[in-house]
């Protein structure tokens, strides 16, 4: 499409955090942790700011080379476990983002909890944490070439995928790129739903 996608750095740290508050402040599951609109514009960015540093940490974040879409990757080996019932040491990451966050606001807890107990566990695999595209420039495609550029490589080395779908919109663009329902929607407590999606990898054909 004419745009280079590069790999993020620290020094992209707040064009990230914009990028993702933007695109975000009217996602249904935004609306949900953070139910009132003044509310939500005054917290929501650092939520974005603590998602983006996690990943700048420990993953990888690609960005449109002019600044317009990011996408945020984690590689999740094959032990790593998210079904700890008692929430001790490998579970403590929700509660340490909402006392950074918003420490009187449960939701930004429950929501890593609720999506790290539906989590795929025993298969390593790529997973996209979040993608974000300036309001101004979606429909343009961006968010589904930085997509398959990790696609295109999950394919080659015989890797799975998987995400969280968050609204309608970008369920059905998940699944034109091959993703399948990964068990059933996740129903947030007196909210909207999110769909666990999976993606096996293609056959690689070499040109």
């Amino acid at each position: 499409m004419g745009v280079a996608i590069r790999t993020a750095g620290e020094g992209d740290r707040e064009l990230i955090v914009r990028l993702l508050d933007e695109a975000f402040q009217d996602d249904p599951v935004s609306g949900w942790v953070f139910p009132g609109a003044e509310d939500r514009r005054a917290k929501h960015p650092g939520l974005m700011a603590a998602f983006t540093d996690i990943v700048l940490a420990a993953g990888r974040i690609d960005v449109m080379e002019d600044g317009s879409a990011c996408a945020l990757w984690l590689s999740v080996p094959a032990d790593e476990g998210h079904s700890d019932p008692d929430g001790d040491a490998e579970d403590e990451g929700p509660a340490q983002v909402r006392e950074a966050v918003d420490p009187d606001n449960e939701r930004i807890e429950a929501i890593g909890r609720l999506t790290a107990a539906v989590h795929p566990t025993g298969r390593t695999h790529e997973y996209l944490w979040m993608i974000g595209v300036a309001p101004g420039r979606q429909g343009e495609g961006l968010g589904t070439a930085l997509i398959e550029a990790v696609l295109d490589r999950c394919d080659r080395e015989g890797l799975p995928a998987y995400l969280e779908a968050s609204n309608a919109r970008s369920r059905k663009l998940y699944e034109r790129l091959g993703f399948e329902p990964a068990g059933p929607a996740l129903d947030l407590p007196d909210g909207p739903a999110m769909w666990p999606m999976w993606r096996e990898p293609r056959p690689h054909r070499s040109a």
